[in-house]
């Protein structure tokens, strides 16, 4: 895993760059010098904090619509009377 460590300067003047370093590891992004943001890529925060992506995250990606759907007809009723 490769740290890169870029100032805002470089940052805003080439961010392929650090999305490109982003895919080897961290991208720290200085202001002043100092430390201020972390650049990782998506799989590596999802690794990182244990998150999952939500339905709406994968129904919104690309390849979304290429994936093939088709759920098991429900058996059964799915209403009931209303007791008052």
């Amino acid at each position: 895993m490769a740290i890169t460590t870029l100032s805002s300067r470089e940052f805003n003047q080439d961010s392929s760059k650090a999305k490109k370093a982003a895919e080897r590891g961290p991208v720290f992004i200085t202001d002043r010098g100092r430390p201020a943001h972390v650049l990782l890529t998506i799989e590596e925060y999802q690794r990182i904090t244990g998150a999952q992506a939500s339905l709406l995250d994968l129904l919104a990606m690309p390849e979304a619509a290429e994936i093939d759907f088709d759920p098991p007809k429900l058996k059964g009723t799915l209403t009931r009377a209303v007791e008052l």
